[in-house]
């Protein structure tokens, strides 16, 4: 199973010739809008899952109560059984719609983990945190050591982002990507992204920018994850957006057996 996180771009294009089998959306973005365009990915036999960017689960500022009661409507008219944010602060005094990164450290998962705890009380239903790319980091223990307390201590899901996974290792030469794989939880795992990302000379740095293409280990890693536990796989592509044809041939080779 493929799903594909939806874009403005993709307004224009026929359902029925997107070869996703699910879509994603950030719940930001359909709040206080028009959703007819989610309505008829349903009504074509398409779910839809809520991936948000405000959650703010690293930050310091109270858990926001009406963002949240608004969260769970959407949930109800879309009929939507996941939600999810990510492992990081995205703005305190004002909300900037980027991620920052926590600190690894036993305060940081003690702190996380109680105000996933709250989030998940308020929605009245488990939600799931995806590991990210960060460029820079302090803490006393690994990403995933870290990840896989706080979703252990909140009782919560994972959202597995791979290419985070790559880029992290690309950057910082930590865990290479089979040897975070062997640590996470696959039970929490409620699906799984996949994206490309691109080097960036002035920061001498790798950048997720999901602009490109998937990498070959990316996709044969969540084939494999895939074929082992049913976890399902979605496409990202936020930025330069491509053709169609393009990202149908994308999610042609997410749904492509490997062996194991």
């Amino acid at each position: 199973m493929a799903g594909l996180g939806y874009r403005a771009e993709m307004n224009d294009w026929q359902i029925a010739s997107i070869d996703a089998d699910f879509f994603e959306v950030a719940p930001e973005n359909w709040i206080r809008r028009d959703r007819a365009p989610l309505y008829q990915l349903i009504d074509a036999g398409r779910p839809v899952r809520l991936h948000g960017v405000s959650l703010n689960l690293g930050g310091s500022a109270p858990i926001e109560h009406a963002f949240l009661n608004s969260v769970r409507e959407l949930m109800h008219d879309l009929q939507a059984e996941y939600y999810s944010d990510h492992l990081a602060a995205s703005g305190d005094a004002h909300q900037l719609y980027d991620l920052f990164p926590v600190p690894f450290t036993d305060r940081e998962v003690i702190r996380i983990s109680d105000r996933i705890r709250h989030v998940q009380d308020v929605l009245g239903t488990r939600i799931a945190v995806e590991n990210t790319t960060y460029y820079t980091n302090i803490g006393d223990m690994s990403e995933v050591e870290f990840l896989m307390r706080v979703v252990e201590r909140a009782d919560c899901h994972i959202l597995l982002d791979i290419n985070n996974i790559v880029v992290n290792h690309k950057n910082h030469q930590l865990a290479g990507l089979q040897q975070f794989l062997d640590q996470v939880e696959m039970q929490r795992v409620t699906y799984m992204h996949v994206a490309g990302h691109e080097f960036d000379e002035r920061f001498g740095l790798y950048i997720d920018t999901h602009s490109q293409g998937v990498e070959t280990a990316t996709r044969e890693a969540a084939l494999t994850l895939h074929q082992r536990y049913d976890i399902p796989i979605l496409l990202e592509w936020d930025n330069d957006i491509p053709s169609l044809a393009t990202i149908n041939q994308q999610l042609s080779c997410l749904k492509t057996s490997i062996s194991i």
